[in-house]
């Protein structure tokens, strides 16, 4: 790091913070002209991409996983923390896989999988979307799986 008006190394920090956003605030000062200055540090997340079953390639949106928990969940006893950190336990689980581009079917396998923990009702609710059932065998099928 250099001092932005002299352009010295000799620098020190005077104090951090944490900011918004999950960012850290730093007061410094050039040791060589005195002027202050403030830096922001924040961890660069990679934005990575959704392949839809369609072929088309969407920006990871965690509001939609949100969204499509929401509505599983409705009239159950989850709490809006809940959904959220289930939501975030899967986009975690996404970017350990440190992979720029993930499948639909990864991301739904993932709700999946947290949210049979959760609430076995939503788990159902939200399996008869994501896995399109048109049979009542279908249900069956899930409910069968569900009882395990």
């Amino acid at each position: 790091m250099k001092c932005p008006y002299c352009g010295s190394g000799n620098i020190r920090t005077l104090e951090t913070r944490d900011s918004p956003n999950n960012t850290i605030r730093r007061r410094k000062e050039c040791l060589d002209c005195g002027r202050r200055f403030t830096t922001y540090e924040y961890v660069e997340t990679i934005e990575f991409m959704v392949r839809k079953k369609d072929g088309r390639l969407e920006r990871f949106d965690l509001n939609k996983i949100v969204r499509g928990l929401q509505k599983a969940c409705e009239k159950r006893p989850v709490t809006m923390e809940q959904i959220r950190e289930l939501a975030e336990r899967v986009r975690q689980d996404l970017m350990l896989l440190g992979k720029e581009e993930v499948s639909s079917q990864e991301v739904g396998d993932l709700v999946m999988k947290y949210l049979k923990q959760l609430d076995r009702v939503a788990y159902v609710r939200f399996a008869s979307v994501y896995r399109r059932f048109e049979e009542p065998e279908d249900f069956r099928r899930v409910l069968r799986e569900v009882r395990k």
